[in-house]
């Protein structure tokens, strides 16, 4: 697995990866200490909502001119962007203008991203499980060291030390892609409406695709979208620390995912996810720092084994010149929910106490892996892996990507 290609692949996730780590603690503190948990949460929303609102045309142009070439662009404007917030926190309290205009530029770039991420594994890799689990336990470290590391950053050198180091990492993200070289597919010659309808067209005839899509707003709005906002005013200065203990679960998940390859993936990842409830439950309850972190650690642990099966699954039962469009309509519908809950977070706690909200996320989380198992598609859906002739046709290096 570890070629050239994969090797600086990976090389590039494991350093973007580690400056998004680092942002949400980042923003909490830096954004909510001047602005409140509202400013937090409109921010975080906008970038979210941007990212969503070009995601479909990321997925198509992924399939027109390779996913790297996009991703690089979108490494470039996100080096601009958090450099940007870097210089205007050198004043202290940067304008909250330019936070949203600087979140909706970052956040389109990271949509246009996106759809590239899951569509570059096949290119890169021949095992596309064992890269999911690999790629998904350097997820976990990076989980685990940036949001401890963004914690002492900010305290020992402040807000712009840390949007600097972010910005360092898109910059070594996109040196890395510029030196990928894989084959793509050549896309028969369409316009971009052809495009987008043949997208939805393979994403609407999976119906386990579209039907978990569906259960994942629930999971957005109710779930992670208002979780960084309001637990992080709930948790406090011990915030960074249980984010590690999530991170460190991830890994484990990870490592799990690599050895176990169940018959039927999404039913075996939706039973696992059901250990994320201990997340929001041991926030609501107001636990010490020791059970939230073991509730944070079997939560990170669940998503993690939870996010590779799903991500095998869409990338071994979705033909490769596609791939990235049915990416796009997939990721979009996941985290459309997530802008909801996380712009919801300061107004919904006018009217409920953080804590409570949390333990209605937990019953929520319930709700969701009850609806995932209960939907038989889902249930159901086998390991049937890409047939050879489905794979990524050999093309001249004039449309290598």
């Amino acid at each position: 697995m570890w070629t050239r290609n994969f090797t600086l692949y990976f090389g590039a996730r494991t350093i973007s990866l580690l400056g998004d780590a680092m942002m949400p603690v980042a923003s909490a503190l830096a954004i909510g200490k001047v602005y409140g948990i509202a400013g937090v949460g409109y921010v975080l929303a906008l970038w979210t909502a941007s990212a969503v609102l070009v995601m479909l045309f990321g997925g198509v142009v992924a399939d027109r001119i390779g996913a790297r070439r996009l991703m690089i662009g979108a490494d470039a404007v996100r080096v601009v962007t958090q450099g940007i917030v870097a210089i205007a926190f050198l004043d202290g309290a940067p304008p909250y203008a330019l936070l949203l205009v600087t979140a909706f530029l970052s956040g389109m770039a990271a949509g246009v991203f996106e759809p590239g991420v899951n569509g570059m594994v096949p290119l890169v890799a021949e095992d596309p499980q064992r890269a999911n689990a690999t790629l998904k336990i350097a997820e976990a470290i990076t989980h685990l060291a940036g949001p401890a590391l963004a914690g002492v950053l900010m305290l020992v050198a402040g807000p712009v030390f840390v949007y600097t180091v972010d910005a360092a990492t898109f910059l070594v993200s996109g040196v890395c892609l510029l030196v990928v070289r894989v084959a793509v597919p050549r896309p028969e010659p369409s316009d971009v409406l052809s495009d987008l309808r043949r997208g939805w067209q393979e994403f609407r005839a999976r119906s386990w695709m579209w039907s978990v899509i569906l259960v994942w707003v629930f999971w957005g709005v109710l779930v992670v979208g208002p979780y960084v906002p309001l637990s992080s005013q709930v948790i406090g200065a011990d915030y960074g620390w249980v984010m590690a203990a999530l991170g460190l679960g991830t890994v484990l998940g990870g490592l799990v995912a690599i050895r176990l390859r169940p018959r039927r993936p999404l039913a075996a990842g939706a039973a696992a996810l059901s250990g994320y409830v201990a997340v929001p439950l041991t926030v609501a309850l107001g636990l010490p720092l020791p059970l939230l972190m073991a509730g944070h650690l079997l939560g990170g642990c669940a998503w993690a084994f939870w996010s590779v099966m799903w991500s095998t699954s869409v990338q071994t039962q979705v033909a490769p010149d596609v791939l990235n469009r049915v990416n796009a309509y997939q990721v979009a519908g996941s985290v459309a929910g997530m802008a909801v809950g996380q712009a919801l977070a300061g107004p919904v706690t006018a009217v409920v106490e953080p804590r409570a909200f949390m333990l209605g996320s937990s019953l929520v989380a319930v709700g969701v892996v009850a609806a995932l198992l209960l939907i038989k598609p889902v249930r159901r859906l086998g390991r049937e892996p890409r047939k050879a002739e489905d794979r990524p046709i050999a093309v001249p290096a004039c449309v290598s990507a």
